[in-house]
Parts: structure tokens; sequence; C-alpha cells
């Protein structure tokens, strides 16, 4: 787009030359113009041309680009009121998969320190003459399988919910879960480089800054029509 403006102003130059006319002359020169400016505009942000003060803004300042990044996700995305609102926001928070959770936790020690108890109490003498702990080895699965279906029971009422949700609003909590949010930013901020950060905003305006390139060449061109109209009067 840049690249047609510039060739279709540097043509109206060229004809203007071509037949010696003023008007069309000057509309390719202020067209042209227009349209190099803004488009040397837009290439200085991206890049550093020597000689250039200020030219590779971007690059350039690219700890305070990460840093306003940074204060951004903390500040309006990640902050305590909203951080509280989501917790509280029964239909925006989400539900975790207890029943699957569990399946992955191991039980068995459990059962084990179940069946130590019994066996170091006034019933282990009882539980001797049954065979003793090998006797209780095949309730094993069994137990594992009831505490999963008793604890994925508890945990999908709506009073351990609440007790989830009020843990997480101590202000303790809120203060390491906001502490841990801002350590991804960082971690991940901290691996970006001037060259990815360029290419970043690149991708994000380099689309609607060539229109600055195109509309630097049309008025250019409307302001070399008033002049070339000017000298002829």
């Amino acid at each position: 787009m840049s690249l047609l403006t510039n060739l279709l102003a540097a043509l109206v130059l060229v004809v203007g030359i071509a037949i010696d006319n003023n008007i069309c002359l000057s509309i390719g020169l202020f067209a042209l113009s227009g349209a190099i400016t803004n488009w040397l505009a837009v290439y200085m942000l991206f890049e550093r041309v020597p000689g250039l003060y200020g030219s590779g803004v971007i690059p350039a300042r690219f700890e305070a680009f990460k840093q306003a990044i940074s204060t951004m996700m903390m500040e309006q995305f990640f902050s305590a009121d909203n951080i509280d609102k989501f917790i509280r926001n029964k239909s925006a928070a989400p539900k975790l998969d207890v029943a699957a959770l569990l399946s992955k936790i191991d039980l068995a020690p459990a059962f084990d320190a179940l069946v130590a108890t019994v066996a170091q109490s006034s019933l282990g003498n009882m539980l001797a003459m049954f065979g003793g702990t090998e006797a209780l080895t095949p309730l094993k699965q069994p137990f594992i399988e009831k505490m999963q279906a008793s604890l994925s029971e508890i945990a999908d009422g709506e009073e351990f919910a609440e007790l989830l949700r009020q843990q997480l609003e101590q202000p303790n909590v809120m203060a390491n879960m906001r502490e841990q949010i801002q350590l991804i930013v960082d971690q991940r901020l901290a691996e970006l480089t001037p060259k990815l950060v360029k290419e970043i905003v690149q991708r994000m305006i380099r689309e609607h800054l060539g229109w600055l390139v195109v509309w630097g060449g049309v008025f250019g061109g409307l302001i070399g029509l008033v002049s070339g109209i000017i000298q002829q009067l």
C-alpha cells in the first residue's frame, strides 16, 4: 500500500515533467513528498537512522515498553479488586473437576495410616486374631474408591465452594496470588528482546500505519493542486 502510493505519486510527477504541466508537476511533487515523509516517520518508529535523533524509538525504549506492559497487566487485569470480583462471581469462576483431581491422588497412604492406627489401638489384639493387618488388605481398593467418592461429593457441595472462596479472599492469599502472577508476567517479559518488541508492535500497527503514507500522499497531492492553481492565477 505504501509502495503503491509512492509509485503513483512519482508517476504523476514524471508525467507533469514530461508534458510540462505545472499543476500535474505540483500535485506529483507534493504527493510524493507527503508520502515519503510519512513513510520515513513510520520507518523511524522501528528502525534507527544514523544522524536522525529520535529514530528507532520503539526498540530503543523497549525496557520502558516492557514496564508499561507489566504495569497495565497488574493494575488493569490482575488488580486485587478484579481478582476478588472474579472469585466472588460464581458463574465466572472456573469449577474444579474434583473427581479428575482426586483420581490422580494416591489415597493408599491414608488406608495404610488407618490400618496402622487400628493395629496400635486397643483393637490391635482382636485384629491379630483374624490374621493381623494383612486381613484388611482386600478392603484397600474399596476404601480408596469410597474415599474418592465421598471427597468428590463434599467438594461439589455449595458449602465447600463457599469455604474455598472465603479462603481465597483472605488478604495473605490474595497477596500471594498477585505475587505469583507478577512473577509469571515478569519472567515472560524478561524473555523479550528489542527485536521481539519491535516485531510485536509492528504486527499490531503496521497495517494501520500504512494508511499514514496513503493519506500523506493524498493530502500532499491536494496541497499541490491548490499550489498549482494559485501559480496559474
